[in-house]
């Protein structure tokens, strides 16, 4: 059944490709499917598309797999308009959603964001049910040109459209061979007032205003003889004011073979009715463009693909056409308040690529990036300009990019010599920037796109694998390992472990391996970066200083200045490292839960700065890796803790007994336990007696460690008072019976010890409901010397009876719990037979090769880890030495 009021599958489609995968119910699972549809659509050619079908594929099969628990099923199909994608799982018990009750989850749900993501993201998407599974699709368009189109452009909001007057006038002038106009329409009057009668046979050169176009000589004339232009002029009205056309000419010929030229005029502000798009897509074959398009001519045909090219392409032109030395564009923030270098020519643009300055560097004309400006001289106004300092540049001309009147960029250009520029250069400047503007902001926004999907996808993985892990030390080096080399070259962490400690380094990577030790070495001797109170990205500029001052130092060294002795090793490494931690470094806190526990500091090789997109993506990962760190100090807390009180419950070791050999083998089960429900004990009652005790509480965990630790000290406070064996375990009983609710049932073997003058020695035991003891003989026999009785912790009045043992030389007595003999395999159990068996091959050994080879053999029993404790004592008495 498909969900009400969502689009199923468009079955004529026809497939052209398919792949398709299962994956099992395990959390390593949802990267292996992303993985899966990363590969898939790399392999089809569709990487625009990868992104947003990552993401998606993502949550879907994290709601089949870690909510759902079942295995997941992707299918990815791929027609001629569309991939479609199905994520299929089988819970199929869901509430099937009613018509018109499409009510997404909130966003801070833990689930149910994946269909919210479809909606989002998909051009279609759908659920369908069946009586043994659920299914989830949706689908991506494919870009695609209609049949027909020679270009397209992209849906705009309504906001990016161009602007125009309610009524938009086209002129129309046809001019004749001789350059003079022929025909002149309405719209041509109504613009420029002038009447058909009063321009017909007059050149169009006696109207025009034409521009010296930068980079070519073309003039009027030259460009009415052209088969087709594209480009801006002006047209004189009848009061001598120069209107701003832009204009579409195209060279035709009439029946008789007369040529002509046809001119389409419009303001200038409404230049989108006319202009083509800045690249053709589709050229046909063999046939050559004579298209002089105005953005064309300044960048060149054909316009780079990528917003970098563009940019680069733009301000080599820039500097061409004013003859200058250097050129530089830059890009504003979404807040218009700064500008960042995207692109220079003629300057050092490694260091200043990503640079930020202020728009409104000044109050007044000239300090603002919004108006043209021309300095003749830049060493009478230091830093009017920062990006030129210390650049050798003394004049520049600088315009402003600008997109319906809103601030979108500048461009400026430059020249070592003073006086070299005047406003008609800045005209022909800004003449430029108007033409390339709207191109650029359109390639920036289409980057923005790609950027901010891409970062989502990037999340999305670092979510993952933060949440994969509890370990500190791991997620610190997940923390290190994302950022480098993805978006920093180098990387800190320091940790706070408390609000009175001072910041830790706690690792430090780098994406060179060789850089790694010199960047620890420089970071250890300077001060950690301030604790921050507020989040958000700072500058930290000591790692910097402080290289360029060891590099200084070492070279002076090397020259032998300042030492008696010239140093003549280190030095490479010295200037490697202060190369590598030179450029701009930014510390960004994590917080978690209320407090600052560390920063993540971030940093650039020399003169390198980040670009503000990037800090925005690390400011959101050092969120999500602030919680990660934080919920693994919990952890780890935890577990030392839980250790801590765990080894208290052990026993200490165990005393030397005369003549007795004594080895105890002990495993808890349970990741981190160090204690459970087995225990066991060997302790020294009075001069000449010993006790031993080997028991099991009902469970695992905790909650039998706890009774545990009652049996052990109980045990020997009672044994010491004087008690018999019976008492001691009657009293135990009715200790575990007080514990009420808390109370587990206990079996418990327990005996007391005298070592015989003759070599041998002398036991009492009580066996409460325990595995019985086995005693191997030195000619391989094996019995049990004790019986059975009731366990303890589940009737008040118990009566317990102890059995003599006699153990002579060569004798091993084995006691286990329950966790040895009910080993499984399948439908099989080691049981007491097969412990017997296991402990006949064992003559001859000593205490501690016997309870080694049990616990070897109960190992290999089954293939799978041991699910219950298991312990093992094994007392042995030795046989005298042969003379």
């Amino acid at each position: 059944m498909a969900e009400p009021g969502v689009e199923t599958r468009t079955r004529s489609s026809v497939i052209t490709a398919r792949a398709a995968a299962s994956f099992d119910p395990v959390g390593r699972s949802v990267a292996t499917a992303r993985a899966f549809v990363r590969d898939t659509l790399q392999g089809w050619g569709h990487s625009d598309i990868i992104d947003d079908a990552v993401v998606l594929t993502s949550e879907l099969v994290t709601n089949a797999i870690v909510h759902a628990g079942t295995s997941a099923d992707v299918l990815c199909l791929r027609t001629d308009e569309h991939v479609r994608i199905e994520v299929a799982d089988r819970y199929p018990e869901r509430e099937i959603p009613l018509q018109g009750s499409h009510v997404l989850a909130p966003l801070d749900s833990e689930n149910g964001r994946g269909l919210q993501l479809c909606s989002a993201l998909a051009s279609r998407w759908g659920v369908e049910y069946t009586a043994t599974f659920k299914q989830v699709w949706f689908q991506l368009a494919l870009p695609q040109r209609p049949v027909g189109t020679r270009s397209a452009g992209p849906a705009l909001p309504t906001a990016l459209l161009p602007v125009a007057d309610e009524r938009v006038r086209v002129a129309v002038a046809q001019i004749d061979r001789t350059g003079s106009i022929a025909v002149w329409n309405e719209d041509a009057e109504h613009l420029f007032g002038y009447a058909a009668d009063q321009v017909i046979g007059k050149p169009l050169a006696d109207f025009a205003a034409w521009p010296h176009t930068p980079g070519i000589g073309t003039g009027i004339a030259e460009a009415l003889q052209l088969s087709r232009w594209e480009g801006s002029y002006g047209i004189r009205d009848t009061e001598g004011r120069v209107i701003p056309v832009y204009a579409s000419h195209l060279r035709v010929r009439d029946t008789n073979g007369e040529p002509s030229t046809v001119c389409l005029l419009v303001r200038d502000d409404e230049r989108a009715v006319l202009q083509t798009p800045t690249r053709i897509p589709v050229a046909d074959s063999g046939t050559e463009s004579h298209s002089a398009d105005p953005f064309e001519v300044f960048i060149g045909s054909p316009a780079p693909d990528d917003l970098d090219g563009l940019l680069q392409r733009t301000v080599e032109r820039a500097r061409d056409m004013l003859d200058g030395d250097a050129a530089f564009l830059l890009l504003a923030t979404d807040d218009e308040t700064e500008l960042e270098v995207r692109a220079t020519t003629g300057l050092p643009s490694a260091r200043q690529r990503f640079a930020r300055v202020p728009v409104e560097a000044g109050t007044g004309r000239y300090g603002s990036a919004r108006m043209p400006a021309v300095h003749d001289d830049l060493t009478s106004v230091p830093g009017a300009v920062p990006l030129l300092n210390t650049t050798g540049m003394r004049s520049v001309v600088t315009v402003p990019l600008k997109v319906e009147g809103r601030l979108t960029g500048s461009i400026g250009v430059a020249a070592e010599s003073a006086g070299r520029y005047t406003n008609e250069e800045a005209l022909r400047l800004q003449f430029a920037a108007d033409r390339i503007a709207l191109a650029v902001e359109s390639a920036r926004l289409g980057e923005l796109e790609r950027l901010r999907r891409g970062s989502l996808s990037f999340l999305v993985e670092a979510s993952d694998l933060l949440a994969g892990t509890l370990d500190k030390d791991q997620t610190l080096a997940l923390m290190a390992q994302m950022t480098v080399p993805t978006l920093a070259t180098w990387c800190a962490v320091y940790t706070i472990a408390d609000q009175a400690s001072a910041p830790y380094l706690s690792y430090v990577l780098h994406e060179d391996e060789d850089r790694i030790d010199g960047l620890k070495a420089l970071l250890s001797k300077i001060a950690p970066p301030g604790p921050v109170s507020t989040p958000g990205v700072s500058a930290w500029t000591a790692p910097a200083k402080a290289a360029q001052q060891a590099a200084l130092e070492t070279s002076k060294r090397e020259l032998g200045l300042g030492s008696s002795s010239p140093v003549s090793s280190g030095i490479g490494s010295t200037l490697a490292t202060a190369a590598a931690v030179g450029g701009e470094t930014v510390v960004l806190p994590l917080f978690a839960r209320n407090r600052a526990i560390g920063m993540l500091i971030l940093g650039k090789p020399t003169d390198e700065h980040f670009r503000q997109e990037i800090l925005e993506l690390a400011e959101d990962l050092s969120r999500r890796a602030a919680l990660a760190l934080d919920n693994a100090r919990l952890y780890s807390e935890r577990v030392a803790i839980s250790q801590s009180l765990q080894r208290s419950l052990l026993p200490p070791e165990s005393p030397q007994i005369p003549g007795v050999e004594v080895e105890v083998i002990y495993r808890a089960a349970g990741e981190g336990n160090e204690v459970g429900g087995d225990f066991y004990d060997v302790f020294p009652i009075r001069d000449g007696a010993y006790g031993f005790a080997i028991g099991d509480v009902c469970g695992t965990g905790p909650e039998a460690a706890a009774v545990t630790g009652l049996a052990r000290h109980a045990l020997r406070l009672l044994a010491r008072e004087g008690f018999g064996g019976p008492a001691v375990l009657e009293r135990l009983n009715a200790a575990i019976l007080d514990e009420g609710t808390r109370s587990r049932f206990l079996t418990l073997l327990y005996g007391e010890l005298w070592p015989q003058e003759d070599g041998s020695a002398r036991l009492k035991v009580v066996c409460a409901g325990h595995p019985l003891p086995l005693r191997l003989r030195p000619d391989g026999t094996v019995d049990s010397p004790a019986e059975p009785q009731p366990l303890l912790g589940v009737i008040e009045d118990l009566e317990l009876y102890e059995e003599s043992v006699t153990l002579s030389p060569g004798d091993v007595l084995l006691c286990v719990t329950d966790g040895i003999t009910e080993r499984r395999e399948g439908s099989r159990m080691l049981g007491d037979d097969g412990l017997a068996d296991v402990l006949t091959g064992c003559t001859g050994l000593t205490a501690g090769a016997v309870a080694s080879r049990v616990m070897r053999a109960v190992e290999r029993f089954a293939a799978e880890p041991a699910s219950d404790d298991m312990a093992i004592l094994a007392l042995r008495i030795p046989e005298p030495r042969k003379p």
